[in-house]
């Protein structure tokens, strides 16, 4: 059932609880850890997952848009860093290494027969325009090729996230996958 009402702060506390829970929960035990897992790890009832969340689609969405509103909001942050060229390395460097985790998500809710468009419609457009604004300044100060556009970036992205995904545990080939990537954005 959906209200209008804002929750009530108790309320507020333990959906961020059960939110935080679940992405690490997911993180360490992937997207087949139980609802039982998260509500012990958030230190609440399993009804009060349920009553935020009614499904473990619903809580896999939640956390997905929770990560994407992360990103846009560092994405953001870094654009206003002195040295945008390497805030841009950084957030590249961290979105790629960080994507398997999302990309089990989004792989768990495509499986669910959820609409991956739907979930990310509003905070989608979000990442894209923080990502803009952080690529233009990186350009404009001569760290990152001209040629650039969001949607080469984003491409190149999701490339990078199956490399350092192929690449499984390895550190050292995880850090190449990223290297060579932020290397062929660099100007030249």
């Amino acid at each position: 059932m959906t209200t209008d009402r804002p929750l009530r702060a108790d309320a507020r506390r333990n959906r961020a609880k059960v939110l935080d829970a679940a992405e690490t929960v997911f993180a360490s035990h992937g997207t087949g850890a139980s609802t039982e897992e998260i509500a012990q790890a958030a230190g609440v009832g399993i009804g009060t997952v349920f009553r935020h969340f009614p499904t473990k689609e619903a809580l896999l969405a939640a956390v997905f848009v929770s990560r994407l509103d992360r990103l846009a909001a560092q994405l953001r942050a870094a654009a206003e860093e002195p040295d945008p060229g390497a805030a841009f390395r950084e957030q590249i460097a961290l979105a790629v290494d960080s994507s398997p985790s999302k990309n089990a998500i989004a792989d768990a809710l495509a499986a669910a027969g959820v609409e991956l468009d739907a979930v990310k419609a509003g905070v989608g457009t979000a990442v894209r325009d923080a990502l803009d604004l952080l690529l233009r300044r990186a350009q404009s100060a001569g760290a990152v090729r001209p040629d650039l556009d969001v949607p080469t970036v984003m491409a190149l992205l999701i490339g990078a996230s199956h490399g350092v995904e192929a690449a499984g545990d390895d550190p050292d080939r995880r850090a190449r996958v990223i290297s060579v990537l932020l290397d062929g954005m660099s100007a030249r």
